[in-house]
């Protein structure tokens, strides 16, 4: 029979099985469904979603007939003693039961009304066949039934009880990725057919066991299976997911068998960490050769988070089940099992930045699973606390620290890569609990200038923790408000690593200045109620810069200094006021945009040690006078400096931050206002007995002015209406963190040089012409009073003695206090919880979804143009990607039309159709690739947008490739 015959004959048996009606289970009609089909394109071209579903809804008999065909088949395959073998037990039956599987059961999982269904066929207890009388039928199947009571009788000696289809399945399919001849080569010293060796040399194996394309190929074909299978996740609620559950995956993790436990374990993670793209390049070169084992490396890396990510549902009683894969992952513990891992992670998320740094655009590829690939460091740092410390002890934490950074920057406006950069900021958060991390980033970056465009700092002189600061300082200001989720999390990591930053530079010092100006602004702080926690936590940072490493970090005490008038407006801060200042803003907006150009706004790329910009002259000593924008972005620093930047500012965080946070902003002495918080109880005893309090003048506003007015600005209501009051503002005023920053201007603010005070206008402290420096009992130059503008040369003289004599001022009477009985240092983890974990499931499948959506089949290369953006490359036998979910219900994030990317050279569009097509078809006439795609089929343009966001945060949508991903 030949090709076209073969797949009409297959195509009207497909009609034939949504049309009768119960075909008899011994019927040779089923043994066409693996014999037929040539490709794993013939089954998801010819067996269509409209098929599948109509036999669902209207003959489920026989689709579940078909199921038990299939399963029955490659049960007896697998057990039988020649598979495979071309004439006894042939391998392409084994891998068309396989893709007949593939193919159906997402549109069983789809269907609610098939859920008592569902369970009771896959995962109920049954009957089946005895394996003699298996081998013995020439229709393989379970449960069959024709009918005749006669023959029950006799049946009845024929049958066992066995365990439920599901699990049986599973455990083919595990064995069917350790079967010689079929996954892995025939091996001499072999006893079984079924061998649980490890694929790969790394973790748990020396030596390999050697490969070749096809066994590569089957490998694939039955990981797209059990990922098949596990997929039920896509069809449930992100808030049901991790309390539910998915039986397939609790079944797989929790294997008591460590044999089988270690051996797909160490396949799986030496598969993805061997991987090495670059063992021959010359620019392009990924145009015109498609790598064969990338499918395998994807597949193996996403069943292997699968896995590892799974939270086993509790089942109420006795302990809590054990997720196996993940408890033998946490006890690796030999060195060269954490280089190797390391190194192969490295090498993989460094790729993008390499590609990125290319002269030739587009001559480098980048991988495509470099998210999976953080996904699985973050998994790793989680559960094993020994790789932690060799991360850190071995100082490739600086190396990892740079990598998320590069993919958290180059992601934060791409609204499809929300969930990257935010796990990027919970791996660092991660690192940062450890206190050695924030130790070994006062480490100087001496490596800076080979960083991608994207991520480099021009003329930076600093350390670890300087360019760490500066890039989360960029991710809040630059994200344009797509980032608020993550806002407690990005200041976590400054507050975790706070009390171990020596040597912070002016450029560092400025950024964190800079960030409390903007949330300490009116319409920051009244934007909704739990912003002002952002600004407690950012307060809490900086005090324990000073209070912990304060001889060590002159800059920054220097930029406190320079800040009085924000921060003694902020403990003066009333409803009205803030009010009033956000209607002066919107005036005076609204008057530049009448008459005056815009304000442009510096770039990441501006130079950071010496900046350039200056602020507008325009001061007052309150907040009511604080340029800010309208939108809640960072107005402009409160004192006057030469070196203070125009900022950005975060835009405001949405109420529903304050239920989903991802750090804990916990105190360790919650029960002292937190104005005193560092201040030694002896330090205590001896202020005033009205000090407590830090009086306001104005403090509080008359409810009867308040209700009388009741008008707010239009920005402060853009979030669910949200109304403050004067008691609002009460209830946590008081209690931010100022102690330390106004006793530092008390005791130092009279001293600081003329050129950083304020200007002459400011009724800031000035020091005295021709008076005595009490920190460097050095005199002043005096200057002639017809001057108003200060000596440039003589300002830096004074500002540099300014600086060198801050170390020692430590045994100052206001000062000591604060430096002998610190705040100790405080740990804000990252907190799981249901929701974050419905969120961590759903970005995982978002990852899978989209790598499977473009088709990667083995079409001829003169189809290249339409699928050169396949996500898994397509290999003899089917081992690319084919699209298992598309079309079908999925309910853990919206699936919509995106947009199309724009033309390239793969994909050429318009005018240049007819050059790039012919250059396309000169590199396939090359005849040296393994096809570029050919999946022309698959032509919709497809957004995802996940559920059970942590942190709350909204998303959008972006195109990833050909189709979109938007998480939330």
């Amino acid at each position: 029979m030949g090709a076209s015959e073969s797949k009409l004959v297959f195509k009207q048996g497909i009609f034939r099985l949504s049309e009768d009606q119960a075909i008899p289970a011994t019927d040779p009609y089923w043994t066409g469904f693996w014999r037929l089909p040539e490709s794993v394109e013939d089954v998801f071209s010819l067996f269509s979603p409209v098929d599948i579903r109509r036999a669902r809804d209207s003959s489920l008999a026989n689709l579940e007939t078909l199921i038990l065909a299939v399963t029955a088949r490659l049960d007896a395959l697998r057990n039988h003693p020649s598979f495979p073998d071309l004439e006894l037990a042939p391998e392409r039956d084994a891998l068309n039961c396989i893709r007949i599987l593939t193919r159906v059961l997402p549109y069983v999982y789809e269907a609610d009304q098939l859920a008592d269904w569902e369970e009771k066929f896959f995962w109920g207890i049954r009957r089946r066949k005895k394996r003699r009388a298996q081998v013995a039928a020439e229709v393989l199947f379970d449960e069959a039934n024709d009918g005749d009571m006669q023959k029950q009788e006799a049946e009845e000696q024929e049958y066992e009880e066995s365990k439920p289809l599901g699990e049986e399945l599973l455990d083919t399919l595990t064995d069917l990725l350790f079967y010689t001849g079929f996954t892995i080569p025939r091996l001499p010293t072999a006893k079984d057919k079924v061998t649980y060796a490890i694929w790969q040399s790394g973790v748990g194996c020396k030596t390999s066991i050697g490969t070749s394309k096809e066994l590569e190929s089957n490998r694939c074909e039955v990981l797209r299976l059990l990922l098949t299978m596990t997929s039920k996740s896509l069809y449930l609620s992100s808030s049901m997911l991790p309390v539910h559950g998915v039986k397939a995956i609790t079944y797989l993790v929790t294997c008591p068998d460590k044999q089988i436990v270690l051996s797909v374990l160490c396949s799986l993670l030496n598969t993805v960490i061997k991987y090495n793209a670059a063992t021959w390049r010359v620019p392009y070169d990924h145009v015109v050769w498609k790598d064969p084992k990338q499918a395998l490396v994807i597949y193996s890396l996403q069943f292997l988070l699968v896995l590892l990510l799974y939270p086993v549902p509790e089942e109420g009683h006795g302990p809590p089940p054990k997720n196996y894969y993940r408890s033998w992952l946490g006890k690796l513990h030999r060195p060269e099992d954490f280089q190797f891992i390391a190194e192969g992670m490295a090498r993989i998320l460094s790729q993008p930045m390499q590609a990125t740094s290319s002269y030739l655009p587009g001559s480098q590829k980048s991988v495509r699973w470099a998210p999976e690939m953080i996904m699985l460091f973050w998994e790793t740092l989680q559960c094993n606390r020994r790789f932690r410390t060799f991360i850190i002890d071995s100082n490739r934490a600086h190396d990892f620290m740079i990598l998320c950074l590069f993919h958290a920057i180059e992601s934060k406006t791409d609204l499809s890569k929300q969930g990257v950069v935010r796990m990027c900021v919970f791996v660092l958060q991660t690192l940062s609990v450890e206190p050695k991390f924030g130790k070994s980033l006062n480490k100087k970056f001496d490596a800076q200038e080979t960083l991608p465009q994207i991520i480099r700092l021009p003329n930076f002189r600093g350390s670890y923790a300087d360019f760490l600061i500066i890039s989360i300082h960029a991710l809040i200001t630059g994200s344009k408000g797509k980032l608020d989720a993550i806002y407690p999390a990005l200041l976590a990591i400054i507050n975790n690593i706070a009390a171990y930053a020596q040597h912070l530079s002016a450029a560092t010092s400025s950024k964190l200045l800079q960030l409390f100006a903007s949330m300490s602004s009116p319409s920051f702080l009244l934007a909704n109620e739990t912003n002002h926690v952002l600004l407690q936590s950012l307060l809490e940072s900086i005090n324990a810069v000073i209070e912990h490493q304060y001889a060590d970090n002159p800059h920054l005490v220097y930029a406190v200094l320079k800040s009085k008038k924000r921060i003694e407006a902020l403990r003066a801060f009333t409803l009205e006021n803030g009010q009033n200042e956000i209607e002066k803003i919107a005036r005076r907006r609204k008057e530049i945009l009448n008459g005056a150009d815009g304000v442009t706004s510096p770039t990441r790329s501006g130079s950071v040690d010496h900046l350039p910009y200056r602020t507008p002259p325009i001061r007052q000593g309150s907040l009511n006078h604080v340029p800010e924008d309208g939108t809640f972005a960072i107005g402009d620093s409160e004192d006057e400096s030469e070196n203070d930047m125009i900022q950005h500012t975060p835009a405001q965080s949405p109420p529903s931050i304050r239920h989903s946070r991802a750090s804990s902003l916990s105190s360790a002495d919650d029960n002292l206002p937190v104005q005193l918080r560092g201040m030694s109880e002896k330090a205590r005893g001896k202020m005033p007995a009205n000090a407590t309090s830090f009086s306001r003048h104005g403090s509080t506003t008359s409810l009867g002015s308040h209700t009388t007015r009741q008008i707010l600005s239009p920005t402060i209501n853009s979030f669910g209406g949200f109304t403050p009051t004067p008691q609002w503002i009460e209830s946590w005023l008081p209690e931010l963190p100022l102690h330390t920053m106004l006793t530092l201007i008390k005791a130092l603010g009279p001293h600081l040089p003329p050129s950083s005070s304020s200007s002459s206008s400011s009724s800031a402290p000035r020091a005295t012409p021709g008076a005595t420096n009490t920190l460097t009992n050095t005199t002043t130059p005096t200057r002639p009073s017809t001057s108003s503008i200060p000596d440039p040369q003589t300002s830096t003289h004074a500002h540099h003695a300014f600086l060198t004599s801050l170390p020692q001022t430590t045994s100052h009477p206001l000062i000591a206090p604060l430096l002998s009985s610190p705040t100790p240092p405080k740990i804000q983890t990252f907190e799981w919880s249901s929701l974050s974990l419905g969120w961590y499931e759903s970005l995982l499948w978002s990852f899978i979804f989209a790598s499977e959506m473009l088709v990667g089949n083995n079409a001829s290369t003169s189809s290249t143009a339409s699928s050169a953006t396949a996500g898994l490359v397509g290999v003899t036998g089917g081992g690319g990607s084919v699209g298992v979910w598309n079309g079908t219900a999925i309910k853990l994030f919206h699936v919509k039309e995106g947009v199309r990317e724009g033309p390239t050279l793969m994909r050429p569009k318009g005018a240049v159709d007819a050059v790039g097509n012919r250059i396309v078809k000169g590199i396939g006439g090359l005849g040296i690739g393994f096809g570029l795609g050919g999946g022309g089929q698959q032509q919709t343009q497809t957004q995802v947008q996940t559920h059970g966001a942590v942190g709350g945060g909204s998303g959008g949508g972006g195109v990833i490739g050909g189709r979109s991903v938007r998480e939330v």
